[in-house]
């Protein structure tokens, strides 16, 4: 039996063909051990991806159908929640509190990241006081640990973790906090989240020239992580969740099913919100991915049809297909869009712009109807806009309520999407591992999390 502790490091957006000149750390790795392709589940999505790796299972088996979906006993379309209950059956560190009774598991930024049976986990959690404020602030279990980080390593920069703001300052705090919880801690099994490489790829497609120079930042990073890591033992496992491709083109799903009359929307203050409780079908929009709901059974087969025929969908899964792709959970609609090369989601259902809700200019992940990546870019068609941001945050630190209305509402400013399964090995997941135990020369995503047991038992 091994005694080696296990360092898993997600590095998001990684891929094999970018593992090279502009990753000299990644590369090491790789040559020291071995680095494999990894076959992408669907959807190739954060929250599915990151719970079929810990769980060994496909969405059907551990229920998360995206990062979001439709609860149908509240009506409500929620996304990003974290509750670790709602992935079901055992998780990774379970099989390791029973293999090594003494040892600890750690989840450090991984999603689903509380209440679960890991033995210790921080992740992102903030505040948000009865006057609208929205206030960084870390959960951990035990909850010394993100007092004993943040007091080391400074208040984490959650406004570097997603929005226009968003760039490498998350990714270095949560590396080097992790470093030193390993070093504290000693857990067994360190698993390790670096969201960087998401941000620039979403803003400006893979193959911009410029995400080169995020790919060398991100490398140095986990550079810097590996090398800590393996001072003190550790064995090394770098592995993604999927590839990013490059998109042209946005389809507005939503308002080809509300233009058809199936969409029913609530009109308040001016705005529409959308109503699912009421409506005959919708999408919940999810990168490249749609979970399409319809309330009456009988009406499948039409729906189906009108999407089928929308210019930029390529698969309109139901039934068996949704069965074949292992996503036949309660959770999952009736019906399954999935994009074309180059086509991405979003989640816009009202026709007139003046009619879209005021959340949809801010950065709010949990009351949007489906994931928006434009949450990456101020307004460029606002002038002055980063004296209004200047303006607003005073407002904020004063203490007087404000809106953080900077996001623009197009679509088109999206350059890089993921979800839909890619076909070459190159441009999906990777796994690179410092210990040629168990190598295989491709994985499927369903094989990892018996891989990893495999590295810890030597």
């Amino acid at each position: 039996m091994n005694n080696a502790p296990l360092v898993v490091i997600n590095i998001v957006g990684l891929t094999p063909e970018l593992v090279g000149s502009d990753t000299p750390n990644l590369l090491r790795l790789a040559n020291s051990g071995f680095i494999a392709p990894v076959s992408p589940i669907l959807p190739a999505v954060t929250c599915s991806a990151q719970s079929t790796i810990l769980t060994g299972k496909l969405p059907r088996d551990h229920g998360i159908v995206g990062n979001g979906w439709y609860f149908r006993e509240t009506a409500e379309i929620r996304f990003w929640l974290q509750n670790n209950s709602l992935v079901e059956g055992s998780k990774i560190w379970d099989r390791v509190r029973d293999e090594f009774p003494e040892s600890k598991s750690n989840v450090h930024f991984w999603w689903y990241n509380m209440y679960s049976t890991a033995e210790l986990s921080t992740t992102l959690r903030p505040i948000y006081p009865a006057d609208g404020r929205k206030i960084p602030a870390l959960y951990s279990q035990p909850p010394r640990l993100e007092r004993e980080l943040q007091a080391k390593h400074g208040k984490f920069p959650m406004f570097d973790f997603w929005g226009p703001k968003a760039g490498l300052p998350s990714s270095e705090w949560i590396a080097e906090s992790a470093a030193t919880l390993f070093e504290k801690e000693r857990p067994k099994l360190h698993l390790v989240y670096l969201p960087h490489l998401d941000y620039s790829f979403q803003r400006l497609g893979p193959s911009h020239p410029d995400t080169r120079k995020e790919l060398r930042a991100i490398d140095k990073v986990a550079g810097r992580l590996i090398d800590r890591v393996q001072s003190l033992g550790a064995e090394v496992v770098v592995l993604s969740e999927y590839g990013i491709e490059d998109v042209h083109t946005a389809i507005g799903i939503n308002q080809v099913l509300r233009e058809a009359g199936l969409i029913t929307v609530r009109e308040t203050l001016g705005w529409e919100l959308l109503d699912p409780g009421a409506s005959a079908a919708f999408a919940v929009c999810d990168h490249q991915v749609a979970h399409v709901y319809v309330r009456d059974s009988t009406q499948i087969s039409k729906v189906a049809a009108l999407l089928r025929d929308v210019p930029g969908i390529e698969h309109v899964l139901q039934g068996d297909a949704i069965a074949a792709e292992g996503l036949d959970h309660p959770r999952s609609g009736e019906l399954i869009a999935v994009a074309q090369p180059g086509h991405w989601f979003h989640y816009y259902y009202w026709l007139e712009e003046s009619k879209a809700p005021d959340f949809a200019r801010t950065v709010d992940i949990h009351r949007k109807p489906g994931y928006d990546p434009v949450e990456l870019f101020l307004d460029p068609d606002r002038p002055f806009i980063k004296a209004h941001l200047v303006k607003t945050l005073a407002k904020k630190k004063l203490g007087f309520r404000y809106m953080m209305d900077v996001i623009p509402l197009r679509p088109g400013l999206v350059k890089g999407s993921h979800g839909r399964r890619t076909t070459d090995p190159g441009k999906g997941p990777v796994l690179i591992a410092s210990s040629t135990v168990a190598a295989k020369d491709v994985f499927e995503m369903t094989q990892l999390h018996d891989f990893l047991l495999a590295q810890l038992r030597g």
